[in-house]
């Protein structure tokens, strides 16, 4: 009798063998990490990492210049890693999720800490550089011209577009004839064969440069008349657009008592490291200070100081209105359009959809300025054609009115759009089911296409009131936080946190990029808040009518 031995227990498998049922297994994982690399998949490889060579290349060379060691650490890391993991086989999966992940990090990430770090400074107009930038800045900035002082044959000149590039003084020495360029950061002596020198010492031309006429030259006169050249001596400053003399400081750093001495008029400013500025004893400050971190003080200024903490607790309520007024808004009619639309009794409906979605096709910001136009008091097409006389943007109320308004035109074809194909996903047997029950439509409506509409539409109205609660357009193109009260104008009755935040760091006051950056930590806490609320409140949503 023949016994079979090939059962699944059996020892009499010769050795080295691999049992049958795993060969196809192994076959195809071979095939998976074996597949033939095409030419244009090759090509693809070398050039992306060519580039990611080329970049890490470039971005050394700062690094080494300014001994960041930690960075140039790091970078040397990532483009190591970056090599390994695709010019190996292995580790399919991360292939496609470090791209995403390194760019999460570069352009989320990294914006977010550097925010939140400039949050605890006081960087802003004359607090950007260190302190000796500030010295430096100080000492140029006093530059008076004193007997005996140099003067110089002078001819402005820029690199760039004669309306915007940047400044350089060319001048000759009188004593030499040498021709240096200057600019803020100094003078750099040119070669004689690359310029033309009039007689008197006037430069004419030279290579790489653009010199001004008088027409230009005079557009640009409170430029000019502000730009120091710094100097072994002082410092080099215009007379008028054709001459220019080198000047000494009046103002001077004494490292003994740390301070800034005026050789004029004896005053002496020291320096308080706590807010990064010179000091007088009679509390005067100058201009020229340096970033230094001040804690929390920008955080507990919107709360203590009351200049601020009043407008900026009326600017949040409003800003909450104007979120929740502008994405409720634009739901409730986008839906009752779709649901208008929706019904089997309704024709053209195609040529009505194609109607209804025109603003959502038009450029947002283009239809902000021609509403804006709209709205004006004397020749706006709202007055002129309902025959009113109505300053729109010159009161509170009717400013707001209008800036919800042009939102709820601008944004209802959006949620039109989602509304009809959540629509189309309800099966029309549970509303029948309703009728049938005796339900009327209302009640069919509120009991089964309204909660199914919000399970499927909640993460995009919680993502539209985010974007609400930060619409900088909406407000800036039309009323630019207008109308403004007569002791505050900084902060309109329109503004959002938003764009008061842009008009204190860019404002015509000094930029405090400190302080909104502070503020703007607020408006991510307080949408991250709302956001993550809404979202819980979704999901419990969502298992009910799951």
């Amino acid at each position: 009798m023949t016994t079979s031995l090939s059962g699944p227990g059996s020892a009499s498998q010769a050795p080295g063998r691999e049992p049958t049922g795993s060969r196809p297994a192994r076959k195809r994982r071979t095939a998976r990490n074996d597949a033939p690399i095409t030419l244009t998949g090759l090509a693809v490889k070398v050039i992306l990492l060519g580039l990611t060579a080329g970049i890490a290349v470039w971005a050394a060379f700062p690094l080494v210049e300014g001994e960041k060691w930690a960075g140039l650490a790091l970078l040397a890391a990532t483009t190591a890693g970056l090599f390994y993991l695709y010019l190996t086989p292995r580790h399919i999966p991360a292939k496609y999720l470090v791209p995403g992940t390194l760019f999460l990090i570069a352009f989320q990430v990294l914006p977010v800490l550097y925010t939140a770090s400039t949050a605890f400074t006081n960087f802003g107009d004359g607090h950007r550089g260190d302190k000796d930038d500030a010295i430096v800045a100080i000492q140029t900035a006093s530059v008076k011209q004193v007997p005996g002082s140099a003067e110089y044959a002078l001819s402005v000149a820029t690199k760039g577009d004669p309306a915007t590039g940047p400044l350089v003084f060319l001048v000759s020495d009188p004593a030499t004839g040498t021709v240096s360029a200057g600019d803020a950061g100094g003078l750099t002596r040119l070669d004689a064969a690359d310029v033309t020198v009039a007689p008197g010492g006037k430069v004419t031309a030279a290579e790489g440069y653009t010199i001004l006429n008088f027409g230009q030259a005079g557009a640009r006169s409170q430029e000019i008349t502000d730009l120091v050249v710094p100097t072994d001596a002082g410092a080099l400053r215009s007379s008028g657009l054709s001459r220019a003399y080198e000047g000494r400081a009046v103002r001077a750093y004494d490292q003994g008592c740390d301070c800034i001495r005026d050789s004029e008029t004896g005053k002496t400013w020291t320096a308080d490291e706590a807010v990064g500025s010179f000091v007088a004893a009679d509390g005067e400050r100058l201009a020229q200070g340096w970033k230094v971190n001040v804690g929390l003080s920008n955080f507990t200024r919107v709360i203590t100081d009351g200049n601020i903490s009043g407008p900026f607790f009326g600017t949040l309520i409003w800003n909450f209105a104007f979120a929740i007024g502008s994405t409720g808004g634009t739901f409730l009619l986008g839906m009752f359009i779709a649901l208008a639309l929706h019904s089997p009794r309704m024709r053209y409906t195609n040529l009505y959809r194609v109607l209804l979605i025109l603003p959502y096709a038009m450029p947002s910001f283009a239809m902000l300025l021609v509403w804006r136009d709209m709205f004006n008091t004397d020749f706006g097409l709202v007055n002129n054609l309902f025959g009113l006389g109505v300053n729109w943007f010159g009161g509170e109320w009717t400013a707001r009115f209008a800036v919800i308004l042009v939102q709820l035109w601008l944004g209802y074809p959006y949620m039109f759009l989602v509304a009809t194909g959540a629509l189309q996903a309800i099966p029309r047997e549970l509303t029948e089911a309703t009728s049938v029950d005796g339900a009327s439509p209302w009640q069919s409506f509120r009991a089964v296409t309204l909660p199914l509409l919000l399970v499927a539409l909640s993460p995009l109205l919680i993502a539209s009131f985010a974007y609400n609660f930060n619409n900088f357009n909406a407000i800036y193109l039309t009323t630019e936080g207008a109308p403004f009260p007569a002791d505050n104008p900084t902060n309109g009755a329109t503004d959002l946190l938003i764009t008061y935040t842009y008009r204190l760091a860019f404002g015509g006051q000094g930029a405090e990029f400190g302080f909104a950056a502070a503020i703007s930590l607020f408006i991510f806490t307080i949408v991250a808040v709302v956001s993550a609320v809404s979202f819980r409140r979704t999901r419990k949503q969502e298992e009910v009518y799951s």
